[in-house]
């Protein structure tokens, strides 16, 4: 038999060996088959042979039916690769999609071919198992690949709400710069939504410039053009859907005063929050209304956001219930309008306390110069005496701000002894021991806080029209919105230029909040690329100019027709009011001279309509000589005559219908008195209002008539707004019914009357004699608070003149109280001049000589009694810590709070104190509300015994003192700082990302090794102690590494000493990251960003103001005799350490075992060490945007006991020797 004739027998032998086991059964064991299909793998995740995959990658294998999960063990798959090492990891089984998930413990081995190989031992549900082992290779990338690991909404979500913020996590820390407009877009269908895009932590989000459309498909894209801290970007672009939910009638999600809140101050301004974005027009004083009973209170109406507020015409009235109300006149942005009316109600305060009404900086204020004084202004003269350092205070943080207080006017000011810190948030509080002239204090403390303004130079964060934008009118005024508030006599025509090629367009410029505007003098031209920028002459507050200049181009669009866009009334509108102006909004600007009466007519059937044609800014407007005739059809017509500035004429006529009012007769909406309203006051002035404006012509004495019985009164009409006014010529009779009368000649502005004649009736007051309804407190109540103001109610409105302290008089047994008596509403208050006596019985008398309005007078003088509250200590009734409390943060404000209010001015530092052990710790004390809080001037040590006391010297306003010392004390936690592993990055002295690294010295020496990812190039300066390479040495620049210097090609750098390089940068990476606050929080910063001077415990320190700077002398780290102590520094932005000058260098100390090994400095941006030369650095150095030791010609060595790691930069040193910390 033939070799072909052999391997067909062999062949055909297979196959059917094959075919019987698929007809007959698949393998189940050694001794059985069972029949049906064989399980197979079908799909794999990575793919076979598959290339650049990421070290991160979760790996899996697919069957082809369900699988008996007991099957899928730990020794049913295996991951092998380099030399057929066995990757550790855990297997999971999905049965919704019959998949095997291998998912590694650890990162995968760049630029390494792996093996998966999914055994025979899985069998699916009946038994059957694979019939061959499943192999399959893949080989990793280079780098770490990002992916998105999360979105919101998720992908084919539905009933996604309108205002939805899309947002995409991350499986790693982004690069900011690469996460823009371009590379997270979304769309719907083709065209791209308008929006903003921002990053934080690992999540993009984009935020729609308007509402989504409902019921439609979205799709979200983040391409890879988005790269990770290192540079790396996606594999591929991540694409996902959503559609968003039907329309839903807006709701009010929460108001301000909530509903039966109390005690709302005086000068509140209402507001109610909606669940979605309104139309701005349809908030109004018609559909936002406050009312008091009955009366509307006059106000304004704003809205910003998704919140409008009524900002009320007048201080609110004390002690009074107010209504609020949302009509269903109020309509979201897709016009649904709210589903019922919302009503809520509040109560004023009872007592006047003064206001703070405004604050300079105003609340949330950024970009505050930093000379600012900080100034309150309150609603009424305040106690001068009562301004002080104590109740005007300053804080950055926990830490009080020295300055001096003064008032003047009604303005307190707060004048700091030194300029404030920039880009820090400051809190300014006034304390309720600020009192007005009547000695009645703040009900509260008043607290703001603003943001100094940043050094970092400004930025153009955003520009309109956009980069790259197309289709931009022809009157365009160009903008450029800063990242910060700029110095506007910086911005003008010279630092913001438009160009058409090389021609300057002449222009204005202006500046507003953080925008500057270019208005061009003349349209633009139509499909012109133009060019703008801002130069760097532009400077922010503090004379900070920006680092480039900001270019940016656009297109303007071709030219097309202009269009009517709106008119008013709208198309096919009815109801239209008679003296009604008809106007048209055009597309753009027009030509005035062609907007006249031939081209806007206006016809009544065929009857052309006469009247007056004008325009201003995109409106023409058509003014009828006389009103326009009731329930009619009115046509009205722009023709093709008109033209837009360019000379453009519209496409065609544009016509539009409006139907006039039928002439509904006017009503009476409201009286004042009310029909059957009693008690009326016998000087009443009667009032009527219409539901339309009236002809006041026929508003007189014919039409308005007011009659006793059948008797008229004399008087006197008017008329203003929608009302009629009827004031009697002498007072009304008392006990008597009036009846008043509109009648059917009254006729609105169109002379049509009231249908019917309009009549009411009220009584007047009898004369009966007032009474006293209530009091405050009532008769013999007992325990009455030591402050109370005495208050009696009466039946019905007095005569103030008659409410003094000659009829309202407190005795105590038979002495008088001395006080002032005060009158509003039908209530009348004693307010004694001093607190009254404990446990005393006191007797309160209003006498005969109070009358009402009709001046009838009590028919007895009404008295009654009441005790006051028996003295008692006050106590201490909790405590944060508590008493015993372990495990406390170090930057703890120690509390306590006591049974009732106390004296302010004895809680102070000598009453309440802290102590470790015998040594009194230093902080400050304040007082609000009912609590003492205790501040420590510097963070607490850790895992230390502290005692708080508050001694009897604390008293309530009463005088009255604690019984004894209050006594607790607690323990700070132990701060465990996890071990930071550089892992590869840890041999190398110098680190210069994928940017090099640079000598400038004679006498640099690296004890360690040197890397970076780039071209060997890109290292000058040194020579490598151990193969005798030389990377760009002269005799200007010698540097020796002891321990190797590792490179990208060219030679002397290799392939094999990239791989290295690139492995370090990953673990540097990774080290970097695990040091940063987002995975150790809870840094403090000592010396608000200055470690100079200071003598450190292990720990995590972070700076508030982003850099840290050692300048005020060396840094001591004090181990404290743990070898094992460490310290983290971490600073958003830069280290600096030394100042200029031939002695600014400076040191860090290690004391009682502290070990460089255990000190890391995260550093957001670059880190300066000793530029002036000199000084030892410790730590490991961890930047991202590069590391520089001293200056060169600079022949002073400066010394790192430590590691110089830049991420994405070089590192440049001059004389510097590098001593890298055995492990």
């Amino acid at each position: 038999m033939n070799t072909n004739r052999k391997r067909l027998w062999i062949t055909s032998i297979i196959a059917t060996l094959l075919l019987a086991v698929f007809i007959v059964g698949c393998k189940k064991d050694d001794f059985e088959d069972s029949p049906g299909v064989c399980p197979l793998v079908i799909t794999t995740n990575p793919a076979n042979d598959a290339t650049g995959i990421p070290i991160n990658q979760i790996i899996t294998a697919t069957f082809n039916e369900k699988m008996n999960p007991g099957t899928i063990t730990q020794s049913s798959f295996t991951l092998q690769g380099g030399l057929k090492t066995n990757v550790a990891g855990t297997i999971t089984y999905d049965e919704a999609t019959a998949t095997l998930i291998f998912t590694p413990s650890a990162s995968l081995a760049i630029s390494t071919t792996y093996t998966g190989t999914v055994k025979t031992t899985v069998k699916d549900l009946r038994g059957n198992a694979l019939q061959t082992n499943y192999i399959w290779s893949f080989t990793t990338g280079n780098a770490l690949v990002p992916t998105v690991i999360s979105t919101d909404p998720v992908n084919n979500a539905s009933a996604v709400v309108l205002n939805k913020i899309v947002y995409a996590t991350f499986s790693m820390e982004m690069d900011p710069l690469t996460i823009t407009a371009s590379t997270f877009t979304l769309k719907q269908g083709t065209t791209v939504v308008a929006g903003t895009v921002s990053y934080l932590g690992t999540t993009a989000s984009f935020n729609p410039v308007n509402v989504l459309v409902s019921n439609t498909i979205y799709t979200a894209t983040i391409t890879t053009g988005a790269k990770n801290a290192i540079g790396v970007a996606l594999a591929a672009n991540y694409v996902w859907t959503f559609t968003t939910g039907t329309l839903l009638a807006p709701t009010v999600i929460s108001t301000s005063p909530a509903n039966n809140a109390t005690a709302v101050l005086l000068n509140t301004n209402v507001s109610a929050t909606f669940s979605v974005p309104m139309d701005p027009l349809t908030i109004t004083t018609t559909t936002f209304t406050l009312r008091d009973g009955l009366s509307t209170i006059p106000g304004t109406i704003t809205y910003n956001g998704s919140v409008a507020t009524f900002n009320p015409t007048a201080d609110l009235q004390q002690n009074t219930v107010y209504t609020g109300t949302i009509t269903t006149g109020a309509k979201n942005v897709a016009g649904t309008p709210l589903s019922n009316n919302y009503v809520w109600s509040f109560t004023t305060l009872s007592t006047t306390a003064p206001l703070v009404i405004s604050t300079d900086p105003a609340n949330n204020a950024t970009d505050v110069v930093l000379d600012k004084n900080i100034s309150a202004t309150f609603d009424m003269p305040m106690d001068p005496l009562t301004i002080t350092s104590s109740t005007f205070i300053l804080r950055n943080g926990l830490n009080s701000v020295s300055g001096s207080v003064s008032y003047s006017g009604s303005t307190a000011l707060f004048n700091p002894d030194a300029a404030l810190l920039p880009n820090t948030v400051y809190t300014a509080t006034i304390t309720t021991g600020v009192k007005n002239a009547s000695g009645i204090a703040l009900a509260v403390n008043y607290v703001w806080s603003f943001t100094t303004l940043s050094t970092a130079p400004p930025t153009v964060i955003l520009t309109n029209p956009l980069n790259n934008a197309t289709d931009v009118v022809l009157n365009k005024i160009v903008s450029a919105t800063f990242s910060m508030q700029m110095d506007p006599l910086s911005l003008n025509v010279l630092t913001f230029t438009l160009k058409n090629g090389t021609i300057a367009v002449p222009g204005m410029v202006t500046y507003s909040g953080r925008t500057a505007y270019f208005a061009s003098t003349n349209l633009l031209q139509a499909g012109t690329l133009y060019t703008a920028t801002i130069t760097t002459g532009a400077k922010n507050l503090a004379g900070i100019a920006l680092e480039n200049n900001y270019v940016w181009t656009f297109t303007t669009s071709s030219v097309v027709a202009p269009t009517v866009i709106s008119t008013d009334p709208a198309n096919n509108a009815s109801g239209v009011v008679l003296d009604k102006n008809i106007a048209a909004t055009f597309s753009v600007p027009m030509d005035p001279l062609t907007i006249n009466n031939t081209t806007f007519t206006l016809l009544n059937g065929v009857v052309p309509v006469t009247g007056v044609v004008s325009y201003s800014g995109t409106t023409a407007t058509f003014n009828p000589t006389i009103d326009l005739v009731s329930g009619t059809v009115y046509t009205a017509t722009i023709t093709t005559g008109a033209k837009n500035v360019a000379g453009i004429p519209l496409e065609d006529n544009y016509v539009w219908t409006f139907t006039t009012t039928s002439g509904i007769a006017p009503t009476v909406i409201a009286t004042d008195p009310i029909n059957n309203a009693s008690y009326v006051v016998l000087d009443k002035t009667i009032s009527a209002t219409f539901s339309v404006p009236m002809d006041p012509l026929t508003i007189n004495n014919t039409t308005f008539t007011l009659l006793n019985g059948a008797n008229p009164v004399a008087g006197v009409v008017s008329y203003s707004g929608t009302t009629a006014t009827f004031n009697p010529t002498i007072d009304l009779v008392s006990g008597t019914v009036y009846t008043a009368t509109i009648t059917t000649g009254a006729k609105n502005v169109a002379g049509i009357p009231l249908e019917d004649n309009y009549v009411w009736t009220f009584t007047t007051s009898a004369g009966i004699a007032p009474t006293v309804i209530s009091t405050d407190p009532a008769n013999n109540d007992s325990g009455v608070v030591l402050d109370k103001i005495i208050a009696a109610t009466f039946s019905v409105p007095m005569d103030p003149l008659t409410i003094t302290d000659a009829t309202f008089i407190l005795m105590d047994g038979t002495t008088a109280v001395t006080g002032s008596v005060v009158y509003s509403g039908t209530t009348a208050t004693f307010i004694p001049s001093a607190n009254l006596l404990a446990g005393t019985e006191y007797t309160a008398t209003i006498t005969t000589g109070a009358e009402n309005l009709d001046g009838v007078a009590l028919e007895n003088d009404f008295v009654w009694v009441f005790t006051t509250l028996t003295l008692s200590s006050p106590t201490v009734i909790s405590t944060i810590p508590a008493d015993n409390a372990t495990n406390v943060a170090l930057n703890q404000i120690v509390s306590a709070t006591f049974s009732e209010p106390m004296d302010p001015l004895t809680i102070t530092d000598l009453t309440f104190t802290l102590f470790d052990g015998g040594s009194q710790v230093v902080g400050l004390v304040t007082y609000s509300g009912s609590t003492a809080s205790f501040a420590p001037s510097v963070a607490l040590a850790e895992g230390i015994l502290y005692t708080a006391t508050i001694t009897t010297g604390a008293m309530n306003p009463d005088g009255t003192p604690l019984e004894l010392d209050f006594v607790w004390s607690f323990t700070t936690l132990t701060v465990v700082i996890p071990t930071v592993d550089l892992a590869s990055a840890a041999m190398f002295g110098a680190f210069g990302g994928n940017a090099g690294i640079t000598n400038q010295g004679i006498n640099t020496v690296i004890n360690g090794a040197i890397a970076t990812t780039a071209a060997s190039t890109l290292v000058t300066g040194f020579h490598d102690g151990l193969t005798g390479d030389v990377y760009t040495e002269t005799p200007l620049n010698v540097g020796l590494v002891t321990d190797g210097i590792f490179t990208a090609p060219p030679f002397p750098g290799t392939a094999e000493s990239e791989a290295i390089a690139t492995q370090a940068l990953l673990d540097a990476t990774a080290a970097y990251i695990s040091i940063s606050p987002a995975n150790m929080p809870g840094g403090i910063d000592p010396g608000a960003g200055e470690l100079g001077g200071l003598t450190l415990a292990p720990g995590v320190y972070m700076s508030a103001s982003g850099t840290f700077n050692i300048s005020n002398g060396p840094l001591t780290l004090d181990a404290q005799g743990d070898p094992n102590a460490t310290w983290v520094f971490q600073s958003a932005a830069g280290l600096t350490v030394g100042i200029a000058g031939p002695t600014g260098a400076r040191s860090v100390i290690m004391t009682n075992g502290a070990l460089p090994k255990n000190v890391f400095w995260y550093v957001g941006s670059a880190a300066t060490i000793n530029a002036a030369g000199g000084g030892i650095m410790v730590g490991t150095i961890i930047s991202t945007a590069g590391v520089t030791f001293s200056t060169p010609d600079n022949m002073v060595q400066t010394v790192l006991d430590g590691r110089a790691i830049s991420l994405v930069a070089s590192v440049t040193m001059v004389n510097t020797t590098i001593n890298v910390p055995a492990p």
